[in-house]
Order: structure tokens, then sequence, then C-alpha cells
């Protein structure tokens, strides 16, 4: 470990050295890259700075262990060090880490009903609202691609963009199937019935991720049926692009041109493009391939809603949140940091084992 952060320091003043050339302000483009490449790492070698400062101290301590004037002075030091010490090189090893290349990009989520008739549809909304309302908390921007709505108030899809940089790392592990157990507004008897949606989250994909050739896509319009788009049930400007070769389909109604139903349905078509390539990397490395949101089916589960009790579950890590109501108005960041935390954990884990 310590041998990479030599190196990483090493880099660092290499790109320091290259970033204050004076003849870099004629290549803004380069100073942008160097620029870029030392915010990336100066945090890691601040820390190991820090680390060998505190280390240095130790040595020191230690040696005046031997003189009985210095010695119980000495030993208070490193009473205090030692700790500083141990926390630097837990720090160091999580920021080792390899990071999500994808983590810093905005998100597309689409939210699908899956068990459950009628009561998947209006959770679905409900999910959709949670999503929405996190998102006001964060100050991020939405905006719907693909809206379709049940007759009784639910939704058989929805498609919408989060453009914040960083989306992907607070919100990929929402990816899987959200189970609902409570009694429906439709049900008569009171029963509790479970129900589940579908969330996939993924990570919106730039132009240069993807070089689609066009003559692998099918394009075609159809009439907008989303509520928006009530004015223009007699004009086709709605927009179905499907991807021949992989057989991804894509669609958008939202807007008000067959252009800007054309450029969405692309976006969410590279981000579906780039999942498959995640996905197809993540099965390599593990030998085994496995979707985001499997068949829909109630045993599929990552988490429970459980309203008759008031809880809220998640089951890859056993987090409880006791206070539903709060959640599904969008307060889950506490849920979304443990879970990043436990992405780590297993990350530096893993690391541990390799190294």
């Amino acid at each position: 470990m310590f041998e990479k952060l030599e190196e990483i320091e090493r880099r660092f003043e290499s790109i320091e050295a290259d970033y204050n050339n004076p003849t870099l302000v004629t290549n803004p483009r380069e100073m942008q890259r160097l620029g870029k490449a030392r915010a990336e790492i100066e945090p890691i070698v601040s820390a190991f700075r820090e680390y060998k400062r505190v280390t240095g101290e130790i040595q020191e301590a230690e040696a005046l262990l031997t003189d009985a004037e210095m010695r119980d002075m000495a030993q208070e030091e490193l009473d205090r060090l030692r700790p500083k010490e141990a926390e630097l090189e837990l720090t160091l090893k999580s920021m080792l880490v390899p990071k999500d290349p994808n983590d810093d990009k905005p998100v597309i989520i689409e939210i699908r009903p899956a068990a459950g008739g009628d009561e998947a549809a209006l959770f679905a909304n409900e999910l959709f609202r949670m999503y929405l309302r996190y998102a006001e908390r964060r100050r991020w921007k939405t905006e719907i691609v693909d809206h379709e709505e049940s007759g009784i108030g639910g939704l058989q899809k929805v498609v919408f963009n989060v453009e914040a940089a960083g989306a992907y790392s607070h919100l990929k592990h929402e990816s899987g199937v959200h189970r609902v157990q409570r009694v429906p507004a439709t049900e008569s008897q009171g029963r509790i019935h479970t129900s589940t949606v579908t969330v996939a989250v993924l990570p919106e994909a730039e132009e240069v991720d993807f070089e689609i050739d066009n003559k692998d896509l099918e394009i075609s319009t159809f009439c907008s049926s989303s509520a928006g788009g009530q004015h223009m049930q007699k004009n086709e400007t709605a927009i179905r692009i499907i991807h021949r070769p992989s057989g991804l389909v894509s669609t958008c109604q939202d807007e008000r041109s067959q252009q800007q139903n054309k450029l969405k349905a692309m976006t969410v078509l590279r981000a579906k493009l780039l999942q498959m390539e995640i996905e197809k990397a993540d099965a390599e490395r593990a030998g085994i391939r496995k979707g985001q949101i499997g068949t829909g089916d109630r045993s599929e589960k990552i988490r429970t809603y459980n309203f008759p009790q008031g809880r809220i579950t998640d089951h890859r890590i056993g987090y409880q949140v006791n206070n539903v109501l709060a959640f599904m108005d969008g307060d889950i960041q506490a849920l979304l940091d443990a879970l990043n935390q436990d992405e780590q954990a297993k990350k530096l884990a893993t690391s541990e084992e390799a190294a």
C-alpha cells in the first residue's frame, strides 16, 4: 500500500510542476486536464503526508522512552498519536479502493409496477414522488422522459432524469425490486396485500461512451398518451427507438416535438446500452450474470415497505427505518449513506484480500 502511496505522491508532484509552468496558460485544455488530475489525487496525498508526519512524531516519542525524565511525556504523546495513526491508515486504505467510474454521472431512473395489479401501479407512483422529493431536498433538477398513468392514479411506467453530477453515486443502490405490504385503497375487506415495483437506476451515458450506428436503429412515431401530451393527440410526436442488435427499446412522449422526444429517447437508449456493458463486465468478474431488477417476483426484493408495522427494511444490509411517512416524503439519505458505506467496506475487504 505504501509503495502505491509513494507513487501517487510522486505523480502529484509532477502534475503540480507541470500545472505551475507559466507556458501552460496558452493551453487551457491541458490546464483543465491537469487541474482535474491534481484535484482527484490531492486528498490522498494530503492524508498520506499527514500520516507520515504522525508516524515521524511516533518515532521521535518512542526514542524518548529510554529517557527517565521524558518517559511519561513521551508515553502521553504515543497514547495520543497511535489512534490517530490507525485512523489515518484506515482512511488511506479506503481512499485507495477503486472508485466506480460512473459515480459522478447524472442518472436515468425507470419505475414500473410488477406483481400486484392496481396496488403495484399506485405504489409505483408513490416511489416516483419519493425520488422527486429527495431530488428537491438536494436541489437537483429532474426531467420526465416517459410517463404512462393507469386509470386509478397509479403509473404503468415512468422514466425520468436526475440531472446532477454525482447522482449515480447516491442512487445506484435503489435498483431492484421494492416490495410493499399494506391494505390497498381498493381493498374492501381490509386485507393486507403484497405488491412489487421494479426500479432501474442507469448512469447517464455521454455520446462519446457509445458510437451508435443509425443503421442499427428502428425509429417510429406514435400519438402521445401522457398527461402532458393531451393537446397533441392528433400529432405523432412521441418517439419509439429500437436498437436492433441488443433489442433494447426506448420511448419518449413528454415533449412537444418529435425532435425533442428523439433526443431524450436517445439519451435513455445510451444509458441502457451503458448499463448492459456494466452488467457484462460485472458478470465476467463475478462469473455470474445477474440483472438489475430480475422478474419483479415478490421473492426478489431488495427492500420491504411494511405500512401496518410502520417499518421499512432494506434486506441487503438489514437496515430499518421506522418513520415510513418521512421516508416516502424523500427523507432517504441515511439509508443511501448506509448502503454506500457497506459497498465501500466490501471493496476494502476485497482489496485487502487481493493484497
